[in-house]
């Protein structure tokens, strides 16, 4: 009996079925050229088509010229863009999905390359960090633009699309802003109540209707709720879900929160999965078209559930997908522990602002030969990694994959290496999912798993004479040696390992992701100075902590830190300690800190050299991989070990 009946029953949108309704919503790629679709745009897409799922959104297509969203987005404002289109339409249906591009007009959200003329908005209301305010845009040009959409939505159906969908969510583009009181500030009959708000949006819908005819999917992506003060709220949004369904709306694609609430719209790692459900179950009692849920669900069951139980009709599964194109059919075959599992870390997205390509943390390539798809080496080796952790069990994996005999040592009973403490604090519990997947990927290509076993150099020259050497044994805290004299010190991975316990007053050193997500493991629940609570000081030498991390999960990190009472001290520099003093300097005034109990090192990470050393003597044909190599984040460390064993 299929475990996910209700996942994997087809659906009728509009006049459509679609066969399952695992659905991949819009998710950025930068895999574009100059707004026209390529073929690693295509290949792309095809990849999570034959991967089973069911409907795919596609990331924004703007329907205009003159502004960008993205460096590397879809555009589709003539004639010009049809064909490729039709191939990427042609490429996913090909295995029986159905596909409707995002049209988009990114309005006062433009990406600002010079000679972009003055941003247009509902009013002259910009996001925080505009560097200048947007002009109002005339009913006129609002005519034009109405035009463009449907002309846009035709060029879709021209290349054999199945339809649209409508971006009017998250306060975001010019749809978005309208329908917001966050940005609409209007007195025409596009602004003041919700009907004048909405009203552009029901304009576009017609235009679209009237140039594609009824079996032509139009999907409207909403916020259910912005969870913002003066914002949009969910019973504003019931009463907008009717209004777009009798103006012939075929579909809701119900989100939550705006785009510059950092984690409303796009939900951190380890917060609650469906993160939207909530909406969309109040919504989908209000209307008969179907009604879709979005938000961090990353896992077969948890779409199951929200379909079974009434929250939805369909789920829109976007990291899931993109981590593994596989998700869908796995699922569908009972292989829940083969789906390779989004961490929900957003690395994916990171660098998209930026011009750079999609990217994942624990799928290391989207290339047509990636690990799903590699090719037997020619010459097979005898392979040694030394260390388990992730880059160690990925470079294991590639290389026996490829058909290389792979022997790998781990020093201690367990594989996983740092994750293993770097799973401990909160919200990141999904990192065990990580070592789980990885290890039993290594146990299926029977791999030799040797726990308990560090490598020396006699083992080098004996049993493991002739092997090539992947090395992938981690770092090591760095420990400030001249205050050390402080009467308790530790480590923050320490105190992660359960290696050392700290006091009641703790001073972190280091304001990274390391020692912020150390204090906050660290810190009360609750911040009600109860009298065991512990205080805890976070003294950084940056202007600001952790300076190398944006997105939610920093986001709601530190707002989690300053609601639980931790002191923040930025541009203080730790000189030196006593016993029971720990002296800093901030702005040129010395500080002494003379009743904290434990001193925490949270300030880095350095390689061991004696591991090369080592190599170097034995004579032997090495890699270094991961903190070996060169100390860097969870992706780093599995894209590297992925090269070097691809191109053993």
């Amino acid at each position: 009996m299929d475990k996910y009946p209700h996942l994997f029953s087809p659906i009728k949108i509009g006049e459509t079925v679609v066969k399952n309704r695992i659905f991949m919503p819009p998710l950025s790629t930068n895999l574009g050229n100059k707004g026209y679709v390529t073929d690693e745009l295509v290949e792309h897409y095809k990849a999570r088509a034959k991967g089973g799922v069911g409907l795919f959104v596609t990331e924004v297509v703007t329907v205009e010229p003159t502004y960008v969203y993205l460096p590397g987005d879809m555009s589709i404002h003539d004639d010009s863009f049809i064909e490729g289109w039709k191939k990427l339409v042609d490429g996913v249906h090909e295995y029986g999905a159905k596909i409707l591009p995002q049209l988009f007009h990114p309005a006062y959200m433009a990406f600002p390359i010079p000679g972009t003329p003055q941003l247009i908005a509902p009013s002259h209301v910009g996001p925080y960090y505009a560097k200048e305010a947007p002009r109002p845009v005339t009913k006129d040009e609002l005519k034009v633009i109405i035009r463009q959409f449907g002309e846009a939505a035709y060029r879709v159906k021209q290349a054999g699309g199945d339809g649209v969908e409508i971006h009017a969510a998250h306060a975001h583009g010019l749809l978005g802003g309208f329908l917001s009181p966050l940005y609409n500030k209007r007195v025409d009959e596009y602004g003041g109540d919700i009907n004048g708000r909405l009203r552009l949006t029901l304009e576009v819908i017609d235009e679209v209707r009237r140039k594609c005819g009824k079996d032509f999917i139009i999907d409207v992506r909403i916020s259910g709720d912005e969870y913002s003060d003066g914002g949009l709220n969910i019973n504003d949004m019931i009463y907008v879900a009717k209004q777009l369904e009798k103006a012939g709306v075929d579909m809701l694609h119900v989100s939550g929160g705006t785009t510059i609430a950092r984690g409303s719209s796009i939900p951190a790692p380890g917060t609650k999965m469906g993160s939207h459900a909530a909406l969309s179950a109040e919504i989908k009692k209000h209307v008969s078209i179907p009604v879709t849920t979005v938000g961090r669900i990353t896992e077969p069951w948890i779409a199951e559930e929200l379909i079974a139980n009434g929250k939805a009709d369909a789920c829109m599964i976007g990291r899931a997908n993109l981590c593994d194109p596989e998700f869908a059919n796995k699922a569908k075959e009972g292989r829940e522990d083969d789906i390779r599992p989004c961490i929900g870390c957003l690395r994916c997205l990171n660098g998209i602002m930026f011009g750079k390509r999609v990217s994942c943390t624990v799928n290391p390539s989207f290339e047509l030969e990636n690990e799903d798809t590699l090719k037997s080496a020619e010459v097979k080796k005898d392979v040694l990694v030394i260390g388990g952790g992730v880059a160690g069990m990925e470079a294991a994996y590639v290389a026996a994959k490829r058909g290389h005999h792979v022997v790998l040592c781990e020093a201690n009973d367990e594989l996983g290496g740092a994750l293993k403490a770097a799973s401990v604090p909160i919200g990141k519990q999904d990192l065990t999912r990580v070592v789980k997947f990885m290890k039993r990927r290594l146990e299926q290509m029977d791999v030799d798993i040797r726990y308990n076993t560090a490598v020396n150099e006699e083992m080098l020259e004996d049993e493991f004479a002739g092997y090539e050497v992947i090395a992938s044994t981690g770092a090591k805290p760095i420990i400030l040696n001249n205050l050390t004299g402080f009467k308790q010190w530790m480590s923050a991975d320490d105190i992660l390992t359960g290696a050392a316990f700290p006091g009641r007053k703790i001073v972190v050193i280091g304001g990274g992701s390391v020692g912020c997500e150390t204090a906050d493991y660290l810190a009360p629940v609750v911040h009600d100075l109860y009298l065991r609570n512990r205080e805890i000081i976070v003294l950084e030498m940056a202007k600001g902590i952790m300076m190398n991390e944006s997105g939610p999960g920093r986001s709601l990190l530190v707002q989690r830190m300053m609601r639980k009472g931790i002191k923040m001290i930025c541009e203080a520099q730790v000189t030196k300690v006593e016993t029971d003093k720990i002296y800093y300097v901030k702005d040129g005034v010395e500080h002494c800190i003379n009743d904290a109990d434990t001193l925490v090192f949270a300030v880095g990470y350095k390689s061991d050299p004696g591991v090369e050393e080592m190599l170097k003597k034995a004579n032997v044909s090495y890699h270094l991989i991961g903190d070996a190599h060169k100390v860097g984040n969870i992706k780093d460390a599995i894209s590297y070990g992925y090269e070097i064993a691809r191109q053993l």
